[in-house]
This record gives structure tokens, C-alpha cells and sequence, in this order.
């Protein structure tokens, strides 16, 4: 990274955030005191299993979390508090800065408007262009993400494209009014690995192209590897290790981290079981005391029963573990 970059201010810093839910049986902590930032055209992955808290992290962000949700800390976003602004103002930052693409595109597409209606209206609400500028620039958009005869599908209904197609549309709308973050939350869920590849290729030229910052949800550590510069592996609501997706990739420093590589599928292994992390993701109404992982963790000490910091250990990385790195042979 060069000097100038370093100097530049974070788009998006996050700090000590808190997602809360109200449920009858009590509070539930959702997202408990997360802290990262984020730079024009980088890309964060924050990974884990399902239940971690990576949807509600990005729902918070977006303000969109359920009328049961309550967010503490701060975001701010270009030097702007952006939790619990009102709704108006949400909109407005929604509509022009920050784009989210969720994991079922059928869902977020209506059914019964054609594409290329529900593409142009995006445009001319919030661009105020006119129909025929919308009509071209949505063309232009649809050929960006790679899409076959972009003319002649404007006139298609969302059942009439493949899950890939739609994804294509969906990443195509978040990225009209060329939104500074866009937040990907698990984009290719639903699509098989080859589709998943194109749709992965086609976040990082879009990247490349517009300096769009994005954060990836996922729970694969395959999709993080080609795209991500940073990784943050969430656990209960809570951070267990950040650093480069590089160093998480090649030195994970925390028992989770390397439960979720070892059960990445490897193509040149010999291996016939595929590895899992034993048990399953905690009750958040009744967490362990200390340590989230430590009834799942091959490690486990007694001082796991006190809840390890988030301390820094090399240039850039941070994780949450009492075990000696040395020591995780």
C-alpha cells in the first residue's frame, strides 16, 4: 500500500458495534463490540458460520435491522454517523452511496415488473433522468456485469433468467448510482461453483473499474481468497482474528479459523472424510462463559474461561486466543 493511501481517511469505520435484539426470553447479543474500517476500493470479508452475526453487522449498517433490533457504537461513513439515522436520510444515503446485494436475487426482484423496468426506475427516481437515458444507461450496466443480450432481456420478467442472471441483475441495480460501499452478503449462496467464479471475477473488475469499496459475507473462505484484502472471521458476535486474507489464508492464528479451512474441500487432497468443526454454533441467549469457541475448541484451556481480548500480534493482524501461536502445531 503506498504512503498516500495510508493517509487517506477510512470511507467506513466502524467501532464497538453492538446489535441487540429484544426476544422474550431475554436480550440477545447479536454483534458484540466489533471494530473495523474500510478504504475506497478495498474489500473486507467477514466470514464465519451461520449465526455469527456477519447478516445483522451489515442490516445494522444499512438500517435495516428488525423493529426488535437495537444498534450501540458507531459507523460513520465518509466522517458521517450513519447508525440510527432517520429513516429520510437513510433513503437518500441507501439509494446513492450504499448498495447491498442479498442471497436470494428472486427475492429482491419484483415479479411481476420487467427487468429493465425495475432497473430504469432506480435511475429515474434517484438520477431524475428521463426514460430513454434511464433505458441506456441500464443497458450500459447490464452489459458491465457481463450480461448476453442486455437490450433484449431489459424487456425480460425476472423467471425467465437463470439464479446467475439475476444475481447479475441485482449486482447490475446495486451498482447503478455507483455506490462508494457496496455489501455483498453471501452473493452466490444459491449458485453452483462455476457461476459463483464468474460472479467473483466480476466483483473485482467492477472493483477495479469504479474503486467500489465492498464488504463480502460468506461463510466460504474459498470465495475470500480471490477477492478479499482483509478478512475478519466472526464467531458468536464476536471477532476472533483479523489480518490480511492473505495471512488468514496461509497462517490462520485462531483454532476457528483453521476449524473453517480444514473444512474447505481441497482438490489435490487424498483425503476421503472432509474435515468439520465438532458441535454446533451457540445459543446466543446462553453463551459460555469466556471464550465463544472454547466448548468446540481442540484447545481449550482453563484461562478460556475468561474471555481472551482482541490483542495485536503482528504488523496488521489481531486475534482473540489465549493458546501461544507457536504452540497451534
Amino acid at each position: 500500500m503506498s504512503h498516500s493511501q495510508t493517509m487517506t481517511a477510512p470511507l467506513l469505520a466502524v467501532k464497538d458495534l453492538r446489535v441487540t435484539f429484544a426476544t422474550p426470553d431475554g436480550d440477545v447479543t447479536a454483534v458484540n463490540d466489533l471494530n473495523f474500517s474500510l478504504r475506497a476500493g478495498e474489500t473486507l470479508g467477514i466470514v464465519g458460520e451461520s449465526g455469527s452475526g456477519k447478516s445483522q453487522t451489515a442490516f445494522a449498517l444499512m438500517g435495516l435491522l428488525a423493529s426488535n433490533g437495537r444498534t450501540g457504537g458507531s459507523a460513520r461513513f465518509n466522517d458521517r454517523e450513519i447508525l440510527n439515522l432517520p429513516e429520510s436520510q437513510m433513503n437518500r444515503l441507501r439509494a446513492e452511496q450504499i448498495a447491498m446485494i442479498f442471497q436470494d436475487p428472486m427475492t429482491s426482484l419484483n415479479p411481476y415488473m420487467r427487468v429493465g423496468e425495475q432497473l430504469m426506475e432506480v435511475l429515474m427516481l434517484h438520477k431524475r433522468m428521463s426514460k430513454s437515458d434511464a433505458f441506456n444507461a441500464s443497458v450500459r450496466m447490464l452489459d458491465a456485469v457481463r450480461m448476453p443480450e442486455a437490450r433484449k432481456r431489459m424487456r425480460m420478467y425476472p423467471h425467465e433468467f437463470s439464479g446467475g442472471m439475476r444475481q447479475r441483475v441485482m449486482i447490475a441495480m446495486a451498482l447503478l448510482c455507483r455506490p462508494q460501499l457496496l455489501i455483498a452478503d453471501e452473493p452466490t449462496t444459491a449458485l453452483d461453483v462455476t457461476v459463483q467464479a464468474q460472479i467473483m471475477t466480476l466483483l473485482n473488475e467492477l472493483k477495479r473499474e469504479f474503486n467500489t469499496a465492498i464488504i463480502m459475507i460468506t461463510h466460504d473462505l474459498g470465495v475470500v481468497a480471490g477477492l478479499c484484502d482483509q478478512v475478519l472471521v466472526m464467531y458468536a458476535g464476536r471477532t476472533m482474528e483479523y489480518g490480511s486474507a492473505r495471512d488468514i489464508f496461509y497462517r490462520p492464528s485462531h483454532p476457528y479459523s483453521r476449524g473453517l479451512l480444514s473444512a474447505v474441500p481441497a482438490l489435490d487432497s487424498e483425503e476421503e472424510m472432509l474435515l468439520t468443526i465438532p458441535g454446533n454454533p451457540p445459543n446466543l441467549l446462553h453463551l459460555p462463559s469466556g471464550c465463544p469457541f472454547r466448548p468446540r475448541c481442540p484447545w481449550a484451556m482453563e484461562e478460556c474461561g475468561q474471555t481472551p481480548a482482541l490483542t495485536p500480534f503482528e504488523q496488521g493482524r489481531l486475534r482473540a486466543c489465549y493458546k501461544p501461536l507457536e504452540e497451534m502445531v
